[in-house]
């Protein structure tokens, strides 16, 4: 038997890189999201403009491929569980502490909402500007952690300045009374005196 050779039959194919180029200008999307009809290439190889592409994409030969879905709905249900604490422990940490919540944040809500309170009390004349001043200098110098530590500080300012007044208060009126006592003593030995001298004349 004679061996005939092996005649390599090529498949002629259709290039439709223009049809594609085309299609992405007036569909107004990227080449990879055309989707060409296999079964019609060779009325698709014909089309050569714009127009004729648009025309094979309303009888549906030409498809804008639909957007691929990257879905969030894992991550938001892992953000509900970070909310609730979990997957926050040493091993998920890669930052330091302070890369991850600055001292100086922390720092400036504190002060804030301290500064904002005294201000507050001075506006409505509950504490005076005195008070307000070194409690002021005292916060500014850490000295209160949070706003329920001011609340006690400002109390006992305020009780030991009404002790201070009243104590104040009773010394006048105590050397008022001892004043009172030595005129009243002062006036009868005087009277006593003239008396006396009346008496000798």
């Amino acid at each position: 038997a004679v061996m005939l050779p092996r005649v390599k039959t090529k498949s002629t194919m259709v290039s439709l890189r223009l049809q594609k180029r085309l299609a992405a200008s007036v569909l107004k999307c990227g080449e990879r999201k055309i989707w060409l009809d296999p079964n019609e290439i060779n009325e698709i190889s014909l089309a050569n403009s714009r127009r004729n592409v648009a025309k094979l994409h309303r009888d549906g030969l030409i498809i804008k491929k639909p957007t691929v879905v990257h879905s969030r709905a894992r991550v938001t249900l892992r953000n509900e569980a970070k909310r609730k604490g979990r997957h926050t422990g040493i091993g998920k940490r890669r930052g330091t502490a302070n890369a991850r919540l600055p001292f100086k944040v922390l720092w400036m809500r504190r002060i804030r909402v301290l500064r904002r309170l005294l201000k507050k009390m001075r506006d409505a004349k509950k504490i005076d500007k005195h008070i307000h001043h070194s409690l002021y200098m005292l916060a500014k110098g850490n000295q209160f952690k949070n706003k329920r530590v001011l609340l006690e500080t400002i109390h006992e300012m305020k009780s030991v300045k009404v002790k201070e007044k009243a104590l104040a208060e009773q010394a006048s009126a105590r050397k008022g009374r001892a004043k009172a006592r030595i005129d009243r003593r002062s006036q009868r030995d005087a009277k006593k005196e003239a008396d006396a001298d009346a008496e000798t004349n």
